[in-house]
């Protein structure tokens, strides 16, 4: 089985088609939507109708921390950029879809696979993993040999041996990692609708069940047509600017 791992759409809805047109040509089984489908972007209704209709389908989707806010319920702090955003969001989303986001789970447990949209150590928290340690601590939380998270936008791969020793790694681009089955892992997946890596193109992941290596995707999107979009809705302007500069 081949297994898409979507992060962090943020109501990014050229990004989002731009991925599921390559996960198309992937042939991938499976999708599995890691969170924070709306936030930031234009696009949030249709963002969340695309997910929720591929979960109709078998998909799999857990709550982000902008989907939980967007839904009026969070102690999570946001910038002023991303309040102004999770207010205009607020008033747009239907009933339905705001609750179709309200009865996302938090973790989903697949076979030896763990998905949650930040951390598996406090998954209600949102708890960033930047370092070792953040990555150690998400790795001790389960005994899942397969953990995929987004919300940093920052794709990275982690692993934890038998002794507890934690190493960590950037992945390159499109090319397949074995994940030794000596060791646990865990998958920080970039961000499909507003990358922070420095680079603006989409990113999302693919896991192949039957050879275990995980592969790290990049997709050239229309950046412009999101832009303005965002600029039509009268967003803050970092919300656009960053688009194109991945930052």
């Amino acid at each position: 089985m081949r297994i898409a791992f979507l992060a962090d759409i943020h109501a990014n809805l050229e990004a989002l088609n731009a991925c599921l047109d390559d996960v198309t040509k992937r042939q991938i089984d499976k999708l599995v939507f890691l969170g924070d489908i709306v936030g930031y972007g234009a696009d949030p209704c249709r963002c969340v109708d695309v997910v929720r209709d591929y979960c109709t389908r078998g998909s799999v989707a857990v709550l982000g921390n902008h989907d939980e806010a967007s839904c009026g319920d969070t102690k999570f702090k946001l910038t002023s950029a991303a309040g102004a955003a999770i207010a205009w969001t607020r008033s747009v989303l239907t009933s339905d879809q705001i609750a179709f986001l309200k009865a996302l789970p938090l973790h989903v447990t697949d076979e030896n696979r763990l998905y949650v949209h930040a951390s598996a150590a406090d998954s209600a928290s949102f708890p960033y993993i930047h370092s070792l340690r953040e990555a150690g601590e998400s790795l001790q939380a389960t005994g899942a040999f397969f953990t995929v998270v987004g919300h940093v936008h920052d794709p990275a791969l982690y692993h934890i041996s038998a002794t507890g020793k934690v190493m960590g790694f950037i992945p390159i681009s499109d090319t397949p990692i074995p994940l030794s089955s000596q060791r646990r892992w865990l998958a920080v997946m970039g961000a499909v609708g507003q990358p922070r890596d420095r680079n603006p193109a989409a990113a999302y992941g693919v896991y192949d069940t039957k050879s275990a290596e995980i592969t790290f995707v990049r997709v050239g999107y229309d950046i412009e047509t999101a832009q303005s979009k965002i600029r039509a809705a009268g967003l803050p302007d970092l919300l656009w600017q960053r688009l194109a500069t991945g930052i």
